[in-house]
């Protein structure tokens, strides 16, 4: 009797721990930090094909994005999806495309803080070359850093602030490339 009370007490106190442990991390996923898996090329080089991001959700319900912030947000196109994109243009701001070059309120983006210098960034459908867009209030202009291989602003328009997901802050995987994520811009 006395060993299957003991046995007992093992497996209550076992799967109170797994209880406990799992609602915690229920709670971090649903309120705080989520993984975000990069599928595709978009954003090579700086984040690669099935790379595991760790995602801060919270720090969007305090303060906006900045400019250079890499972001996850629902796809416009399929809001079961999700895309990661780095943030360029502000609410308020202008976004324009001349000779391959972005330019932001009439003033050339300098982007080589996550940009090798000759990556070129042309027009879409929504912005084409010579045109030029205002970002609305509570909106995002967003771009991937593999510009060519991109579906991003340039092709479909601003990202709402209501769809964005959270700033991407870590790469946990594979492990030879964890590292924080930083604003480039100093933002």
């Amino acid at each position: 009797m006395f060993i299957l009370r003991k046995i007992y007490s093992f497996f209550v106190d076992t799967f109170q721990t797994i209880l406990i442990v799992a609602s915690f991390f229920l709670v971090m996923y649903i309120w705080f930090f989520r993984p975000f898996q990069v599928n595709g090329s978009s954003m090579f080089p700086n984040f690669e094909d099935k790379e595991y991001v760790i995602t801060n959700l919270i720090a969007m319900r305090f303060e906006d994005p900045k400019r250079g912030d890499v972001i996850v947000f629902k796809a416009p196109v399929d809001h079961e999806k999700e895309f990661i994109k780095r943030v360029i243009g502000l609410p308020g701001d202008t976004i324009s495309l001349k000779n391959g070059e972005v330019y932001i309120n009439d003033q050339l983006f300098d982007q080589s803080s996550f940009l090798k210098s000759n990556v070129k960034t042309y027009g879409q459908s929504f912005l084409k070359d010579g045109e030029k867009v205002t970002v609305p209030n509570d909106n995002f202009f967003v771009m991937g850093d593999n510009r060519p291989y991109s579906s991003d602003s340039r092709e479909w328009g601003f990202v709402k602030k209501g769809e964005i997901t959270g700033r991407s802050m870590f790469i946990y995987w594979p492990v030879e490339k964890i590292q924080m994520i930083t604003n480039p811009l100093g933002n």
